[in-house]
This record gives structure tokens, C-alpha cells and sequence, in this order.
């Protein structure tokens, strides 16, 4: 069956609590000083069961002004709201401020409860009705049904009841939704049971024994016990009045405004991207970069109005916008969400959530606001595509996919695999599941030749870029999946060839002009004829009068051509020399078994002991040799 959720509203002392107390038998005026001024102050919650077996779950709020905030934390999350007028007063300014709260929360279904009829005659009932009329005319509750009462008397109650029903019928399941999340509005101790939290379960579903982690804290446990309407229960669905409490969790831990949900479900944020509609009953324009009251949830939090493509918006205007707050919130796309002014407090206006989690956007960028104005049209596909090329090499993880979508785990599977398969979106990490746009991947690969051709301009007679220096050339939020992801796509395009520790573009080859060929010849030549006894470069430099840098550049070349030898202390032989003391070496340690630095030094043509140290660890570093205290085995295998 439904799940459904009553939520009373209306001007203080209409009599919202009596009606539900009539209704159902539960006072929900619960703090003494409740009692004592007669005032509703906090959320109070009561349950009924309608004839037809269905079971509403009802939040009382407060209708004081200075209680407003309690009131949009208890109007999270109704499915119909009761609005409480009574007859001997009309429509009063919390009865206008609770009805733009409602409509700003995307409350859709209702009834006008006209109480207190025991109080006015026939005429007084007319014009409080004609009152009534005027005052929901273009509103969600034009066509509601408006339902004199007494709740003293009793007059009117059964058909309050069965007007509830009818309405209920009308109310549609919840959005299916993968994500358990439950904004906290009470917490409280109980003896022998610990820590409890309420709150109306408005997305997914949680069993006794779940995992859960509180938002935007952090902080995790596990559910030890779940009420719902006070009786116990294994498990909880999405529209349900809920009471869970948990293990070893103090109550200073969780806050009225703290989320539930799964570990690493949410992701906390200071910014948020949102369709913002400025009531129309303000008295003149807001300004960017206001200060507001920031509702969403059972939450208020304090943060600054960013308008994104003008300086003011006009009573009556809505435009994208994003809030950035003093403390970060954990929202999902699609949560509706109240604004309030700084002071004095009255509501401004309100929306629905763009993107939980966005970056920070600068202000007049067309492009930008065109993206998220389009959101609520998108698709899909279209919206996972719109996330992820805006996320450009940074990627975006299936779990942030979720948040920005609001789609099932099985919409969002489809979705994504059907744009894989047109190639319009690449899986980057398959463990963390993250994804990059294609274009992003074009862009990057055209970078890519674009630094490899520089860089063979710049360095003619090098063979090819080291991949730690192409790497640095990424922008630093690309990861290095990222990178290996365009490399592999250029080999495989046969764009780029990879040697070793280096890359090059497949046309480049090294191209020496006749100076450096020259220089090539003579450096060559030196380190031919001094065999194991070679010179220190800046000698051979020296000697042959050539430019120091060419000369570098010219020796790099013969080492990654193999021809020459680096080996510690930056001295450098002849691959002949090295090739055939290793032969000797070789076949001195088959038929010996070991060689101790004497006999390596005889085998070596008496080099000193600068040239012999490097040479031992150049082959212990090739793995020729093995030492063994000061002698030398020959490594086996």
C-alpha cells in the first residue's frame, strides 16, 4: 500500500493541533511549555488509519511566525497538506507565507480545513468560505475541497475523513529511487533503547542491521531498531513516518537538518546549483550575493544568493543560480528547497536543486546558464552526457552520477551503457566506475599531439618524450587512468609511438645537420678509442671545441641509440667496450664461480678503481652479477 504523509499549515491558534487531535486521539503538543502558552512550537507527529485500510502518517507544525523554520522542516516530505483556516479569522499572513512554503516544496495535493465553525454563524461561514476562494484561486488548491469543521464538536470530521481518502487515492507513488535517505527532524534518548532519531523517509528503504553513515558529518553506525506509526518493524519505505534508533551513537552526534542514508551515498557540498523562483509578493528586486536562509530538508543554513547571468532579479522572476553556503549540505537533483531573507525573516522564495555538487561557476558565462536552465528538460541521456562533458578531465563516478540524476542504479546502468556502446561516453576506472565524455577524450589526444610536436621541435635530436614530462603537460585534475587512456587510443591509432620511458609522434624521426652529425662522429670516436678508460664528458667537450648543449644533445642521442653506455658518476663508454668486458666476465665467473675486485680489475685491462666501481654496479644493476660481501657471483636465471 501507499505510503502517505498529512501535513497540517496555517496561522498560529487556527486550530491545526485540536484538528488533529480530533482526528486521530494524539495530542501532538508534547514540551510543557506547549502546554503552558498553548502554542504549538515544535513538529509534533500522530498517525490515522482511514476506513479503506490506508495509513497516513501526519505532521503537525507550528503556525507562529517565529517558528516558520520548523514549519518547512515538518512540510518535507508531505504528500498532502491540511490547510487549517479557521472561520473567525480568514486567511491570515502565516496562512500566505505557509502556502508559498508549500508550493516552493512542490506540495501538489491538498484540502482547506475551515475550523472553528462552532464559533460564527451561517453568514460569518459564507464570506469565510468566499474568503478562502479568493485566496487559493491559480494556486495548487484552486480545486480542493473546503471542509467546514469543529473539532469540538466534532461537525464535519467523518467528511474531513472521507475527503482525505478520496485524496489519497490521487496521491502517486514515490519516484522509485535507489538512495535510502532520511532528513533528521527529532533526536532523542530512550532508556534501554539508546539514541533515537525521526523524520519522514523520503527516498529508498532501510532494515534493521543496515549500515548507514549521518550527513554531512560523516559519522556511521548501524540501525539496531526501526518504528513506524510505534510499532516495531524490520524494515521502512520511502514515505513513511520512521523512528530509527542505533548502536553505540551519542545524541549530541546528530543534529535536526543531519541526513541519513547509505555510507558514502551523499556527498556533502558548500555549493549548490539550483532553479531559483523569486515570489512575486517581494516588495522589490534581489540583489547577487544576498544573504539568505537556505531551507532544504529539515536544514536551514546561511549562505549567499549568487545570481549567475544578472545583478538583481525581479519579484515574480525565476533564473539559475547557486547558493554557496557556510556549511555544506547533502542534496540529491530534484530536492525542493525555501529561501528566507537574512533579516528581517520572512520567505523570498525557492525551487528545486540543478546539481548537489557542482564546481564554482563564474558569473556571466552564457554557456553555463543555457546548461543548467536545460536541465529540467533533459533526458536521460542527455543529462548524464550534459554532467560528464561539463566535468571535462576530471571524469565523473557513478556515485556522483546518482546525485546529479536522480536516476535508479538500473536507469543509470542503462543509460550509461547505451551511451558506451555509441561511444559518446568512455569508462575511465572500471573499480570506481568513473567516465569522461568523448569529446574531452578528442581534446585531450588533439593536446597531446599538439605538446609532442613542440616538444620534437624544440629537442630535433631527441627520439622522444619522456611520459613523466607528457604526463605534466595533463591538466592537474586529470588522473593517470586518464592519461593512459589517450595513449593507448594513440597507439592504437598508430598516432604516437611508445619506446621504453618515452613517446613520440609516429612521423618523427632524428634528423641530425651536418654539424651535429659531425659532432656525433667525434664523440663516437673518443669513447671507442679510450675503452674502459674513458674521459669525463666536459673533457671530451673541451677537447673537441663543440657547443656544450649540442654536445649534450648529441650524447642523449647515443645513449638511446644504444651505442654509448651511462653508468654511475655520469661516466660513459663505448657499447663495444661494455659488451665485450661483460663476455669476459661472464665467462670468468662459468669457470670460477666468483670474482673479487683484483681479478676484475685484471679483467678490465688494470682500470683504476674510478672506473671499476661503476662498471661492477652497472652489472649488478642489469642483473649480471650478484654481490656477495666485496666478490661478485654470476645472477642464475
Amino acid at each position: 500500500m501507499k505510503q502517505i504523509i498529512l501535513g497540517t499549515a496555517g496561522h498560529i491558534d487556527h486550530g491545526k493541533t485540536s484538528l488533529v487531535r480530533a482526528l486521530t486521539g494524539i495530542d501532538t503538543d508534547r514540551l510543557k511549555e506547549e502546554k503552558e502558552r498553548g502554542i504549538t512550537i515544535e513538529l509534533g507527529f500522530a498517525h490515522l488509519d482511514l476506513p479503506n485500510g490506508q495509513h497516513v502518517g501526519v505532521v503537525d507544525v507550528p503556525g507562529h511566525e517565529k517558528f516558520v523554520k520548523n514549519m518547512v522542516a515538518g512540510a518535507t516530505g508531505i504528500d498532502i497538506v491540511a490547510m487549517v483556516i479557521a472561520a473567525d479569522e480568514g486567511v491570515m499572513p502565516q496562512t500566505r507565507e505557509h502556502m508559498e512554503i508549500c508550493t516552493l516544496l512542490g506540495v501538489r495535493h491538498g484540502l482547506v480545513a475551515l475550523t472553528k465553525v462552532d464559533l460564527v454563524d451561517e453568514e460569518m461561514l459564507e464570506l469565510a468560505q468566499e474568503d478562502i476562494k479568493e485566496f487559493v484561486r491559480g494556486s495548487f488548491l484552486e480545486n480542493a475541497p473546503i471542509l467546514p469543521v469543529s473539532a469540538q464538536t466534532g461537525q464535519g470530521l467523518s467528511e474531513f475523513v472521507s475527503a482525505l481518502e478520496a485524496l489519497s487515492a490521487q496521491v502517486p507513488e514515490r519516484p522509485a529511487s535507489s538512495l535510502f535517505r532520511l532528513p533528521v527532524d527529532r533526536v532523542f534518548t530512550m532508556k534501554g533503547f539508546g539514541t533515537v532519531i525521526t523524520g519522514t523517509l523520503v527516498s529508498g528503504r532501510v532494515q534493521v542491521g543496515d549500515a548507514i553513515m549521518i550527513y554531512p558529518s560523516g559519522i556511521s553506525s548501524k540501525v539496531r531498531g526501526i518504528q513506524v506509526h510505534n510499532l516495531g518493524v524490520t524494515a521502512a519505505e520511502a514515505g513513511q513516518r520512521t523512528a530509527v534508533n542505533f548502536q553505540g551513537l551519542e545524541k549530541e552526534a546528530i543534529n535536526r537538518g543531519d541526513v541519513l542514508s547509505v555510507p558514502q551515498g551523499l556527498k556533502p557540498s558548500y555549493m549548490v546549483d539550483v532553479q531559483f523562483r523569486y515570489l512575486a509578493s517581494n516588495p522589490r528586486p534581489i540583489k547577487n550575493r544576498t544573504r539568505v536562509r537556505f531551507h532544504t530538508g529539515t536544514s536551514e543554513i546561511l549562505g549567499n544568493l549568487i545570481l549567475l547571468d544578472r545583478d538583481e532579479l525581479a519579484p515574480g522572476a525565476e533564473t539559475a543560480a547557486q547558493l554557496r553556503l557556510d556549511q555544506p549540505v547533502a542534496l540529491v537533483k530534484g530536492d525542493h528547497f525555501v529561501v528566507r531573507s537574512y533579516s528581517p525573516v520572512r520567505t523570498t522564495g525557492g525551487g528545486r536543486v540543478l546539481n548537489p555538487i557542482p564546481p564554482k561557476h563564474k558569473r556571466f558565462k552564457p554557456e553555463i546558464v543555457a546548461g543548467l536552465t536545460a536541465i529540467p528538460t533533459f533526458g536521460p541521456e542527455q543529462l548524464i552526457g550534459f554532467h560528464i562533458e561539463a566535468a571535462g578531465s576530471a571524469g565523473v563516478a557513478f556515485a556522483d552520477l546518482r546525485l546529479m540524476t536522480s536516476l535508479t542504479d538500473r536507469q543509470l546502468d542503462s543509460a550509461l551503457q547505451a551511451m558506451m556502446s555509441h561511444r559518446t561516453v568512455i569508462q575511465v576506472d572500471k573499480e570506481a566506475r568513473t567516465f569522461i565524455h568523448r569529446k574531452c577524450l578528442e581534446a585531450l589526444i588533439a593536446e597531446t599531439a599538439e605538446h609532442l610536436k613542440a616538444y620534437h621541435k624544440s629537442f630535433p635530436l631527441k627520439s622522444g618524450m619522456l611520459k613523466e614530462e607528457l604526463k605534466s603537460k595533463f591538466p592537474p585534475e586529470a588522473d593517470i587512468k586518464v592519461f593512459n587512456l589517450v595513449l593507448n587510443q594513440m597507439i592504437k591509432d598508430a598516432a604516437v609511438i611508445q619506446e621504453d620511458k618515452t613517446v613520440r609522434l609516429k612521423g618523427h624521426k632524428v634528423s641530425l645537420a651536418g654539424g651535429e652529425a659531425d659532432v656525433r662522429r667525434k664523440i663516437l670516436e673518443v669513447y671507442r678509442k679510450s675503452g674502459l678508460q674513458p674521459p669525463f664528458f666536459r673533457d671530451v667537450v673541451d677537447t673537441l671545441k663543440a657547443d656544450p648543449g649540442q654536445a649534450k644533445d648529441v650524447l642523449n642521442l647515443l645513449i638511446e641509440e644504444g651505442l654509448v653506455v651511462r653508468t654511475k658518476d655520469d661516466l660513459f663508454f663505448h657499447a663495444e667496450a661494455i659488451q665485450e668486458l661483460k663476455s669476459r666476465l661472464v665467462k670468468f665467473l662459468e669457470q670460477n664461480g666468483e670474482i673479487n675486485p683484483a681479478q676484475f680489475k685484471e679483467l678490465a685491462g688494470g682500470a683504476s678503481r674510478k672506473f671499476l666501481i661503476p662498471l661492477f654496479e652497472y652489472f649488478d644493476s642489469k642483473n649480471v652479477t650478484l654481490r656477495v660481501g666485496d666478490i661478485r657471483k654470476l645472477r642464475r636465471g
